[in-house]
C-alpha cells in the first residue's frame, strides 16, 4: 500500500525503525524462526530484554509461572507474542513520554493482544493482527511528536476518532490514520496491517473498507476489539455487521470474541 503522495509534501517527520526491529524482521522472515538467535538479539539490549520480560509477566498475558529469560518466554509463548512485545517497546522508544501517550500505549498493548488472540483462534496470522492492533493509534503519537502544544489538547478534547480526523485535517492537512499507515509502511509492516491501520476509523464508523482482501478480516478484529474494550454491550450488534463485510463466519467470530472477553476479564 503506497503512502499517500500528499504526505510527502508535509513537514512531518516519521521516526526511523529501530535497528533491533530491522534485525528481528529478518529473523521472522525465515521459514522456521531461530529461537536462540531471536533471544540473543533481544538480550543484546539489556533494557529491552528487561522491558519485554516485565510486560510478559503482567497478568495480561496469563502466564502461570514467571518467565526469567527471553529464551524461556519464547518456549512458553512462541515467537509471535514475544516479537509483538519487542515491536511495542521499539514503537514506544521513538516517541516522547507524555500522559496522553501512556494511555495510548496502554490501549495499544491490550488491543494488539486481543486481536492476536482472536486471529490465532480463527486461523489468521496472529503476529500481523497483533501488529495492526499495536500500531492502530501510532499516527496520534506522530502528531504529538510533531506538534505537542497544538495537538496534545486536541487529542485530549476529541470526543471520538472520526471527529478527531476532521480536526486534524483542518489543523494539519493530514489525519492520524494516514500518518499511522505511513509509519507502518516505513517500518515495513505487513501490507494487511498497514491497510488496517489506514482504514480502522472508517470501518468502525460504517465507512469505507480496504480493498485488500487480507486486510478486511483484520479490520473486523479491530472493530470487535474496540467494542470489547470500550463498549462490550454493543458487541452483539457489531459482530454481524463486520463479519458480513470481512467476510468472516459470524458464529465463529462471535464465539471467539466471547471467549477472548472471558479470558481477558480473568486477567485484568
Amino acid at each position: 500500500m503506497p503512502v499517500d503522495p500528499a504526505l510527502r509534501a508535509l513537514n512531518i517527520d516519521l521516526p526511523a525503525r529501530p535497528q533491533v526491529l530491522v534485525e528481528l524482521s529478518l529473523l521472522l522472515a525465515e521459514d522456521e524462526v531461530d529461537f536462540k538467535a531471536m533471544a540473543a538479539l533481544i538480550e543484546k539490549d539489556m533494557a529491552l530484554a528487561a522491558s519485554v520480560l516485565k510486560t510478559l509477566n503482567t497478568p495480561l498475558y496469563g502466564l502461570r509461572h514467571q518467565v526469567r529469560t527471553v529464551q524461556q518466554a519464547l518456549q512458553y509463548l512462541g515467537s509471535s507474542h514475544v516479537a509483538a512485545i519487542v515491536y511495542e517497546m521499539g514503537l514506544r522508544s521513538v516517541f516522547p513520554t507524555t500522559p496522553e501517550l501512556d494511555l495510548l500505549w496502554s490501549r495499544a498493548s491490550r488491543r494488539g493482544l486481543l486481536m492476536g488472540l482472536m486471529a490465532r483462534q480463527l486461523g489468521l496470522q496472529a503476529f500481523v493482527a497483533h501488529s495492526a492492533g499495536l500500531f492502530e493509534e501510532c499516527g496520534k503519537a506522530v502528531m504529538v511528536r510533531h506538534a505537542p502544544q497544538r495537538y496534545g489538547p486536541m487529542l485530549q478534547a476529541a470526543p471520538s476518532d472520526d471527529l478527531l480526523l476532521l480536526q486534524e485535517m483542518q489543523a494539519f492537512g493530514v489525519s492520524h490514520d494516514a500518518l499511522g499507515a505511513a509509519l507502518c509502511e516505513t517500518w515495513m509492516l505487513d501490507p494487511a496491517a498497514i491497510a488496517c491501520v489506514r482504514y480502522h476509523v472508517s470501518v468502525r464508523s460504517g465507512g469505507t473498507w480496504p480493498s485488500l482482501p487480507a486486510a478486511r478480516p483484520l479490520c473486523a478484529l479491530s472493530t470487535v476489539a474496540h467494542y470489547l474494550m470500550c463498549a462490550p454491550a454493543m458487541l452483539e450488534a457489531a459482530v454481524p455487521a463486520v463479519a458480513a463485510l470481512a467476510p468472516l463466519d459470524e458464529a465463529a467470530l462471535m464465539q471467539v470474541a466471547r471467549e477472548v472477553q472471558s479470558v481477558m476479564s480473568t486477567r485484568l
